[in-house]
């Protein structure tokens, strides 16, 4: 009998494909300042376990930022960067140090036995898959997450100016969604049917009538017009009465200004 494979044990093959790998500095910065923002004690407990920065690209850069950041909160967490191309790792390994790692890997994720993870995050990664391998790959990121633990999945553009994300929780069963994040940082203004280009693989494809995707945004999009004259005080402003007047149409919206005013909309327990 074959002897069954320690499931953290480094994959001879990973799971997943060659993504277009294009990165930028700072692009995924407030995608950082969100987690630190909603869920600081988890970066910053201590312990072993890892923030996994899943298909950091072509170059290291997003890895290494976010190294940078969280270690202000937590001087000694453990970081690994996983790519599924082989030249990139081997570009990133000069970057590694006692707490930085950059392993070949994919959605099975590459740790060492006694590894394990707290949070992960993958950007600009499964928009580039069909959706039919959504749920496949966040089954297989979910073997490797603590319970309590985060996935944060999703897209940006070039800059990170604007970016929608998944917010999964790890639970007994495997994932709990347990919201739909929206970022803008106002430099091209103020208009929910920017996010439609940039919304997650498993929503992308929904943007049709009668599907929630598709309500909301509708109902974003009439809540916006109808706090329109909420304009003449700059975009963030209109920004959350637009929020507001979401909630007020029955979604689940985090209306604390703390987000709104620095450009998220947070749609809790999104279907």
């Amino acid at each position: 009998m074959t002897p069954k494979k320690h499931p953290l044990v480094i994959p001879k093959k990973p799971q997943g494909q060659v993504t277009r790998g294009k990165t930028a500095s700072n692009r995924l910065r407030q995608v950082d300042n969100f987690l630190l923002m909603y869920e600081a004690s988890l970066i910053g407990r201590s312990g072993e376990a890892m923030f996994v920065d899943l298909g950091y690209g072509a170059e290291a850069v997003t890895t290494l930022e976010s190294a940078l950041r969280f270690r202000r909160v937590n001087p000694s967490l453990r970081v690994l960067g996983v790519e599924i191309e082989p030249e990139r790792v081997a570009a990133a390994m000069p970057f590694a140090d006692e707490r930085t790692f950059f392993r070949l890997g994919g959605f099975n994720l590459p740790l060492l036995p006694g590894e394990t993870v707290r949070a992960v995050r993958a950007f600009n990664v499964l928009r580039q898959y069909d959706e039919i391998d959504v749920l496949p790959a966040w089954q297989q990121i979910a073997h490797y997450v603590q319970l309590g633990g985060l996935l944060i999945e999703g897209t940006s553009n070039p800059t990170g100016a604007i970016w929608a994300a998944n917010l999964l929780r790890k639970v007994e069963t495997g994932w709990s969604k347990e919201a739909l994040v929206f970022f803008t940082n106002f430099r091209a203004g103020f208009d929910p049917a920017e996010f439609q280009a940039i919304l997650p693989k498993n929503y992308i494809h929904r943007m049709l009538p009668g599907e929630p995707i598709y309500l909301f945004f509708e109902a974003w999009k009439a809540a916006a017009a109808e706090t329109s004259p909420m304009q003449a005080w700059g975009p963030r402003q209109w920004h959350a009465a637009a929020a507001e007047a979401l909630a007020n149409r029955g979604f689940a919206i985090n209306i604390h200004r703390k987000w709104l005013s620095k450009g998220w909309l947070i749609w809790e327990n999104p279907i």
